[in-house]
C-alpha cells in the first residue's frame, strides 16, 4: 500500500470547511505519536523518518533529530531532501566537517536525481559554510 494511502487512512474524519488542515495534530507529541505509529508499520518510511527528525529538531533535541536523519540515510540514501537538513543540523551542532560532507554527498545525489533546485540549495549551503571557514 503506498505511504499516502496509509497516511490518509489514519487521519480522523473532520469537516474540511471548518477545521485547519493540521488541527488534529496540533502538538508535537501528537505528531510524534502519529509518526511513531507510521514507523511501526513501515520502519524505513522515508517521509516518516524525515518528519520525525524535523519534529525533534524543532523541539531543540538535536541528538534525537540526528538519529532519525541517520536512520533515513541508512533506509533511503537517495532521499534528496535529507542532505540539506542534515548539513544544517551538523552546522548547528558545530560539526562543520560533517556538514560539508553532507552537502557534498547531497550534491551528488541531487545531480544523479536531476534535482537542480536541491543541487543549487546544497551548493549554496556548502559555499556559505566554506566562506565562514567552518567557524560557527
Amino acid at each position: 500500500m503506498p505511504f499516502f494511502s496509509v497516511c490518509f487512512s489514519e487521519l480522523p474524519p473532520r469537516p474540511f470547511n471548518k477545521v485547519p488542515a493540521i488541527s488534529f495534530l496540533s502538538s508535537m507529541s501528537q505528531r510524534l505519536h502519529f509518526l511513531q505509529q507510521l514507523l511501526e508499520k513501515a520502519p524505513n518510511d522515508a517521509f516518516a523518518l524525515f518528519a520525525a527528525a524535523k519534529e525533534y529538531e524543532q523541539a531543540g533535541d538535536s541528538a534525537e533529530a540526528l538519529g532519525y536523519y541517520l536512520r533515513l540515510y541508512q533506509a533511503d540514501p537517495a532521499y534528496v531532501g535529507l542532505y540539506y537538513h542534515l548539513g544544517k543540523l551538523y552546522e548547528k551542532m558545530n560539526r562543520p566537517a560533517d556538514a560539508l560532507k553532507a552537502y557534498h554527498e547531497g550534491m551528488l545525489v541531487a545531480r544523479q536525481a536531476g534535482d537542480l533546485h536541491a543541487l543549487s540549495e546544497l551548493n549554496g549551503a556548502r559555499l556559505e559554510l566554506d566562506d565562514t571557514g567552518g567557524d560557527m
